[in-house]
Formats: structure tokens, C-alpha cells, sequence
């Protein structure tokens, strides 16, 4: 009996699932016994960490303090991704602008997170705006230069076309320009998330009373690895379900149109 494409592909999905499931498994039992082996305070068993996860969930500090870092990843990674897609293509679609831009990016990529955070705080105070600002210009250059060379890599005959037809601009960026840079544009959403929530810790822990980095500097303080690990599974968890829930889904639905 012949198998269809779609129980293939169901087929293959839940093998990968299965495989991703036991691999965790099997790091999770290699922890446990390395803790237990070491009976060390610097580094506590898989049961215990999972037991301080649950204890935090389940009196709300843990859900408040993540949900607040939460919304400041979306914030900074909305606005690095809209301000670097925008930038990225112009230049790559104008030799100009690439020429007269590419040294600021050049700059700022080179410009270490930390002295961007500190300026920020040091110019604009301890505010929400300045930490949020702070995580999205380190994040913006490295949008621009993934999209700038997504911009470069246009097929103009897809472009001509839709003149030879009338196709207005709206319709020939909505139909023509996208599809051709989704991949550039789900590349550098991944590698963005990635390190947006990874500068909004530092920024949580040099100038906020709140949030996974204020939590983790408390545990920090106090030599609490046991509390680090909770609250760094709980973040690296619905940072993982988002890629699952989101990012896949819609890298699939985008790359419909290719054979």
C-alpha cells in the first residue's frame, strides 16, 4: 500500500518530535546523575531545580518576572526588526545609500552591547524607553546587514515583469519583493530573538527592579544556582515554544510558493 505524502511527512514530523524528546530526556538524566555524583551546592540536581521552577510558578513571582521580559523581548525585537528590515533594504537596493551607510553599521556592529546599555541609562535615565532603545540598536545593525544582502540578491526580472504588467508598488513589494526575502527575513528574526532576550537579561540586571535578569542577579547575590537554572529553564523554554509555535509555522506557510 503506498503512503501518501502527507502521512510521510506526518510520519517524519513525529519521528523528529520523539528524537527531540529522548534527546532531552537523556540531558536531563546525565545532569541528575552528575549532580548526585558531585553533591555540590554549585551544582544542583535536575529534581531540585525542577521542584524551585514549581515553587515559583506556583506563587506568581515567576510568571510576573517573565511575562515583564517577555514583552520587553517583543518590544525591542518589533522595533530592531521594522527599523533594520527598512534600513537593510534601502541600502541594499541603493548603492548610495550603501555607500554613504556602510561604515555606521560597521561601527555598530563592532560597538560592544555593554557600552550601548550604559549610554543609554547614563543619557536618558533608568526608564523603560532607554532600556528597550538600548536592546533594539544593538540588535538593528545585524537586521540591516542580513536584509541588505537579501536586497542585493533580488531577481530584477521578477521586478521588471510586474512594470511590464501595471503591478503597483504596493502589490510588487506585497507579491514579488517579500517572497524573495523571507529566508533573509527568518534568518534574521532567529539570530535577533536569540540575542535580543540575551541583552534585555544585562539590561534587566544593570537598570531594572524587575524581570528574569533583576531575579537572577538577586540569586546571584545570594550564591542561589538552584533559583539561576529555574528561572533560566522556565525563559529558554518559551524562548524554544515560541520557535516551535511561530517561527516554523509561518517560515513554512511563507515558503509555500517554492517548488
Amino acid at each position: 500500500m503506498s503512503v501518501s505524502t502527507a502521512q510521510r511527512a506526518s510520519w517524519l514530523r513525529a519521528v523528529s518530535l520523539a528524537q527531540r524528546i529522548g534527546s532531552l530526556a537523556l540531558l536531563i538524566a546525565i545532569w541528575q546523575i552528575t549532580a548526585e555524583a558531585l553533591d555540590s551546592r554549585m551544582l544542583p540536581a535536575a529534581s531540585a531545580v525542577f521542584i524551585e521552577l514549581a515553587r515559583l510558578c506556583a506563587d506568581g513571582a515567576l510568571p510576573f518576572n517573565l511575562g515583564i521580559t517577555l514583552a520587553r523581548v517583543a518590544a525591542a525585537f518589533l522595533v530592531a526588526m521594522a527599523v533594520g528590515t527598512a534600513i537593510g533594504i534601502a541600502m541594499g537596493r541603493s548603492r548610495t545609500l550603501d555607500a554613504l551607510f556602510d561604515s555606521w553599521l560597521v561601527l555598530l556592529l563592532n560597538l560592544p552591547a555593554l557600552v550601548i546599555i550604559v549610554l543609554a541609562y547614563v543619557w536618558f535615565g533608568l526608564t523603560e524607553a532607554a532600556a528597550i532603545g538600548a536592546v533594539a540598536v544593538n540588535k538593528i545593525p545585524a537586521v540591516a546587514v542580513t536584509l541588505r544582502e537579501g536586497a542585493r540578491a533580488l531577481d530584477r526580472n521578477y521586478s521588471q515583469m510586474a512594470q511590464s504588467f501595471h503591478v503597483g508598488r504596493w502589490r510588487t513589494l506585497r507579491h514579488v519583493i517579500l517572497p524573495q526575502l523571507y529566508p533573509y527575513l527568518f534568518a534574521a528574526a532567529r539570530s535577533g530573538l536569540a540575542l535580543v532576550w540575551k541583552i534585555v537579561l544585562i539590561v534587566e540586571l544593570l537598570g531594572r527592579s524587575n524581570g528574569v535578569g533583576f531575579e537572577i542577579q538577586l540569586y546571584f547575590q545570594q550564591f542561589d544556582v538552584t533559583g539561576i537554572l529555574a528561572y533560566t529553564i522556565a525563559f529558554v523554554a518559551v524562548i524554544q515554544l515560541i520557535e516551535w509555535v511561530i517561527f516554523q509555522p509561518l517560515e513554512r506557510r511563507a515558503g509555500r510558493w517554492r517548488p
